[in-house]
């Protein structure tokens, strides 16, 4: 079972929640701009996982039905327990290799770009980690932990690691100790010198503690958020491939066997130049943050809500015919990096109209070669929403 799927609802409503209190209290952790350009991700996560399911489900299909040692029984709790456990084991070095290897930080590097910590940046979910994180699960499906069982500790564990994303939790005593919390999973997020690269778990703490990448929170150095060398925008796209294209580029530095070995392999940080400057100055670092005008502020968040319906109700048809999927994916991520522009207090005018033309040319496509009329009567009033915005944004 999928509990992230039943979880969304629950998730969002405790964005709402945690903005409320935050005003209420005076202590606002959400920005407009970052807090967009979080669940946006997220969006492009979701609509990657059809092709995570599609190859990794057939990985470990084969590895199930051919390979395993025995089949567990998923109806003896013990089994839940071992899955549980161990899945947060595998997860711990997933986690942790993807920090230390520019190969999977290329992936990982999009759910830390976020220079705010609130429970939108648990959200911020990369859209590539489906090329290579299922790798480490195959050890799970080998001693014989049933497919059932394994997609729903894998998302009871990512249910669990929602919470933990918040700056109002304080530290919680002796559950400190043993598993992950607000507190020591604020360490994890945070560029500072003494917390980079510490506080690997996903549920439980002790992997860190047992593998000397444990560190605490402390009182005296506040935790600043984001990662180093900031990519400086808000564009979810660019978010998802610029270390891939830092690797392409490492690659393209020689030609030879030895420096395609010392790219693929490179700690995160290296290039065939020499290491980059890893040293950090909190007292000089700038969130990325541009002034935009309020009327840019509500149709980023008009474009914000056009975009959750989309992953949240249209993604959800399971039904959804290849072409309208592919058609609407597109679709999805132009307008997410049109909005994202705007964030950015770039003026985009020609793009957006070129974003027209194509919603028009998808409408028609639909009406007159592959009818759907739920989706041809959302992206007729999407583009209707577009068109009586676009003389107002021509004035910007």
């Amino acid at each position: 079972m999928d509990y992230v799927e039943i979880a969304i609802p629950f998730f969002l409503l405790a964005l709402v929640l945690e903005l409320s209190y935050g005003k209420l209290i005076g202590n606002n952790t959400y920005r407009l701009n970052d807090t967009i350009s979080s669940l946006f991700m997220g969006s492009i996560r979701g609509t990657s996982g059809i092709l995570k399911i599609g190859f990794s489900g057939y990985v470990y299909y084969q590895i199930e039905t051919h390979f395993s040692l025995w089949r567990m029984d998923s109806s003896l709790w013990i089994t839940w327990i071992f899955a549980f456990i161990a899945y947060d084991f595998f997860y711990y070095w997933f986690h942790r290799i993807s920090h230390e290897r520019q190969i999977f930080w290329a992936s990982h590097v999009a759910h830390h770009q976020s220079e705010e910590y609130n429970l939108s940046t648990a959200l911020r979910q990369t859209g590539t980690g489906f090329f290579i994180s299922w790798i480490f699960y195959i050890p799970l499906f080998l001693v014989g932990v049933p497919s059932y069982v394994m997609v729903s500790v894998g998302t009871l564990n990512l249910v669990y690691q929602f919470w933990v994303h918040s700056r109002h939790i304080p530290k919680l005593g002796w559950y400190e100790l043993f598993f992950v919390t607000p507190s020591n999973h604020r360490v994890h997020h945070a560029q500072n010198d003494l917390y980079v690269d510490r506080n690997y778990g996903g549920v439980f703490i002790i992997w860190d503690r047992l593998f000397s990448t444990y560190q605490e929170e402390k009182d005296g150095e506040r935790c600043v958020y984001g990662i180093r060398s900031a990519i400086k925008t808000f564009d979810p796209v660019k978010a998802n491939i610029h270390i891939y294209q830092k690797i392409f580029k490492d690659l393209s530095y020689s030609l030879s066997f030895k420096n395609f070995y010392s790219v693929i392999t490179a700690r995160t940080g290296w290039s065939p130049e020499g290491p980059s400057e890893d040293s950090f100055d909190p007292n000089i670092f700038e969130k990325h943050d541009p002034s935009i005008k309020p009327l840019t502020k509500f149709y980023a968040f008009t474009q914000f809500l056009c975009m959750s319906y989309a992953a949240v109700v249209l993604f959800a048809d399971k039904n959804m015919e290849y072409d309208h999927g592919v058609m609407l994916i597109c679709i999805v991520i132009f307008s997410m990096f049109c909005t994202a522009k705007w964030l950015d207090a770039q003026k985009i005018v020609k793009l957006e109209y070129l974003k027209a033309m194509i919603i028009f040319l998808c409408v028609c496509y639909l009406y007159f070669f592959s009818p759907e009329i739920l989706l041809i009567n959302v992206l007729f009033f999407y583009l209707l929403l577009n068109i009586a915005f676009l003389p107002f944004l021509d004035r910007e």
